[in-house]
Order: C-alpha cells, then sequence, then structure tokens
C-alpha cells in the first residue's frame, strides 16, 4: 500500500502568481507520483484574494481567515495553525508555503512549523530583509538583484537560504521594472526549492517514488 502524500498547504494574501505556479509545476512535473506531494489547500489571510479564485478553478481546497477579526497576532496564528492542522495526515503533517503571505508570523507559529515552514523574499538575502526590497536596492546602487527561497526562522527573513535567483539591475529600472523581472524568476526557483525539500524528505524516509 502506498504511503500517504505529503500535504502541501500554501498561504497567501494577494494575486497568488507563485502559488499558480507552484500548483503548475506539481501538475506538469507529476510531484504525486515522483515526490508523493500535493497541494491540498491555500489559506488567505483576505477575502478578495485573487489567488483564491486560481485555487478553487484548480478544485484545491480554500479558507479564508481574516486576520483583523482576530484580537491579536497570537489569536490569528492558533487560528491559522489549526486550520493547517486540518490537512495533516497521521506522521506526515503539513509543508506550509508562503507565497505572498503578508503577515509577521509569532514565534510560537514559526516553532510549531520548524522545518517545514518556507517562504520566498524579493531580494538577495541577507541584504534588504523587509519592505520595499527593489528600491532599496536601487538606492544602494546594486549592481544586481533577486529572490531568495528560505526556511522560515523566528527572526525576520533570516531562515536558512534554499535556493536564489539573480537578474541584473538595469540603468533605465524603477522599482516597479525591477519587482517584474525578479518576480518572473521567482515563478522558477520557488517550485524547483520545494521539489528539492520534497526529495530531500522522501530520501530521509526511505521512499522510493510511487509507481
Amino acid at each position: 500500500m502506498h504511503s500517504t502524500l505529503q500535504p502541501i498547504v500554501i498561504l497567501i494574501s494577494g494575486g497568488g502568481s507563485n502559488m499558480a505556479a507552484i500548483v503548475r509545476t506539481a501538475q506538469k512535473d507529476a510531484w504525486g507520483e515522483r515526490l508523493r506531494a500535493q497541494v491540498v489547500a491555500v489559506v488567505s489571510n483576505k477575502p478578495h484574494a485573487g489567488g483564491l479564485r486560481l485555487a478553487r478553478a484548480q478544485g484545491i481546497a480554500t479558507e479564508v481567515l481574516e486576520h483583523s477579526a482576530y484580537a491579536n497576532r497570537e489569536i490569528f496564528d492558533q487560528a491559522l495553525a489549526a486550520a493547517i492542522a486540518r490537512y495533516d495526515q497521521p506522521q506526515r503533517p503539513c509543508l506550509v508555503v508562503l507565497a505572498g503571505f503578508m503577515r509577521i508570523l509569532t514565534p510560537g507559529f514559526v516553532a510549531e512549523h520548524a522545518g517545514r515552514l518556507l517562504n520566498i523574499h524579493p531580494s538577495l538575502l541577507p541584504a534588504f530583509a523587509g519592505l520595499h526590497t527593489h528600491q532599496r536596492a536601487l538606492d544602494a546602487g546594486c549592481k544586481f538583484a533577486g529572490a531568495t527561497v528560505h526556511q522560515v526562522s523566528a527572526e525576520l527573513d533570516a531562515g536558512a537560504i534554499l535556493e536564489q535567483s539573480v537578474v541584473p539591475v538595469l540603468a533605465m529600472d524603477t522599482a516597479e521594472t525591477l519587482a517584474q523581472r525578479v518576480l518572473a524568476t521567482e515563478h522558477q526557483i520557488y517550485p524547483r526549492a520545494i521539489a528539492r525539500w520534497l526529495a530531500q524528505r522522501q530520501a530521509q524516509a526511505g521512499e522510493s517514488p510511487i509507481r
């Protein structure tokens, strides 16, 4: 009997372009067969996030936890953790993927999901952690910019780096044009980093691909 697929829950706040890239890659590369993994749910803290429509169109379960309805970050994160836990499998808790999820997670949430909580940040970390990364890169005179997939730690944008992309900064770039080119590379490296994480987890468990 085949073991249970690794459940993946994606957290979003907006249009969900990285989420869509992950879902497309999972389908194209047959993650269910090759990596024993499946995107099972998309959760948003904003009810009108465009990515929710994209997920529903793919038949993926969606949930909305509007953060403004909760008294504080700790209570919201407790509700978020409970929502994610509904998709956990015995001995195989969810891989949680932040894809444009515009919330700073509490240390308790991060600790609960340690080792299986991934994020993508639009800079070459450790440079320009936090917000306004593209304008800050331009202001600093950087010749290159990019994106970083990393493990999430209690310190903002400071977890172990899994993969990075690099794009040149052009003479006529604005924050908007640079952001567009960096985003295009995010769509490539995020699914690749997730697939590598899944393959490593599969190897550690001594599993072979489903036939």
